[in-house]
């Protein structure tokens, strides 16, 4: 069965495109809703007086996606607790919303909204409304990133490569508590001193809290006074991906997840020089703990051999 929903989320160029990728979609298009007035144009809507939203209609089959999963990913594109603005767009025509014409999809959205409030400390500004009216945009705003591969999009870039990714992970991410989703899915740090591990050693593995992919071991975490979990070294070097990171006036190797692409933490050259010189500085909120003697009962028998030898 299609059903439809109204998104809204800043400038509508990159939602729609995001949306238009995501598998149980069958139509997206452009426009302004919830305003006053009629059939306004775009340079109306752009002077913020109209009271219009840019928005997105999407048709969905959902036999093949649930309207809750669908506002999972569209949460990941949108900055939730940003009032009147995504991006460098700012003005009431750029707020978040959500619109809905079918009546049993506000229970949904109510409790799709409040997981997502749980996973914010700041108040989560997305607008619930019924749709009051929707009219098409011009037809050159109509798949407009398909029609200029360069034009402008707020979105990052890396958002429409993980759909498949985020979709295969949903459960597990709307799973995580506050921490946990904040660090991961908003590249968020946890107090130094005042986390799980920093100053745990206990023979085991340390796993994606996301996956339960194996990032680090035991055997390569030592003492650095950093007030995090540090290790010399990954378990396998695919298991992990490095970014260049410039955030916070500085710059630093940023260190992710190759399976769920969940932030971890940051690589320094500042560590042990007799086991490489490296130090992951990991956050604990981002990894799983599976002590050696129970590594094979969550089916990690395989690396057991880590431990054979003395460290």
């Amino acid at each position: 069965m299609t059903k439809k929903i109204y998104l809204a989320g800043g400038c509508f160029w990159g939602v729609e495109k995001y949306l238009s990728l995501v598998p149980g979609v069958t139509e997206t298009k452009v426009g302004y809703a919830n305003g006053q007035g009629e059939s306004p144009c775009y340079e109306a809507v752009c002077t913020g007086a109209t009271g219009f939203a840019e928005t997105v209609e999407i048709a969905y089959d959902e036999c093949l996606i649930d309207l809750a999963t669908l506002l999972f990913l569209f949460y990941g594109i949108i900055d939730p607790t940003a009032l009147n603005r995504q991006g460098n767009d700012i003005g009431t025509q750029y707020r978040t919303g959500i619109y809905f014409i079918d009546e049993e999809d506000e229970a949904v959205i109510k409790t799709s909204l409040q997981e997502l409030q749980s996973h914010h400390e700041k108040m989560v500004r997305v607008e619930l409304e019924p749709l009051t009216c929707f009219y098409p945009a011009e037809e050159y705003h109509q798949a407009y990133l398909d029609k200029h591969p360069s034009g402008y999009c707020h979105i990052d870039p890396r958002s429409f490569e993980n759909i498949e990714r985020r979709l295969m992970m949903s459960k597990q991410i709307r799973k995580l508590d506050p921490l946990q989703y904040a660090v991961t899915q908003q590249n968020a740090t946890e107090p130094a001193f005042a986390n799980e591990y920093f100053d745990s050693f206990k023979p085991g593995i340390y796993v994606d809290v996301v996956t339960g992919e194996p990032l680090f071991s035991s055997r390569d975490k030592f003492e650095s006074g950093c007030g995090w979990p540090a290790f010399s070294k990954p378990l396998k070097d695919s298991a992990i991906e490095e970014r260049a990171d410039y955030s916070h006036h500085m710059i630093r190797t940023e260190v992710r997840s190759a399976d769920s692409d969940s932030h971890l933490g940051h690589v320094f050259t500042d560590g042990p020089r007799d086991q490489g010189g490296l130090r992951y500085c990991i956050n604990s909120a981002a990894l799983r703990f599976i002590h050696k003697d129970e590594m094979a009962a969550q089916g990690y028998a395989d690396l057991l051999g880590l431990f054979d030898s003395p460290a």
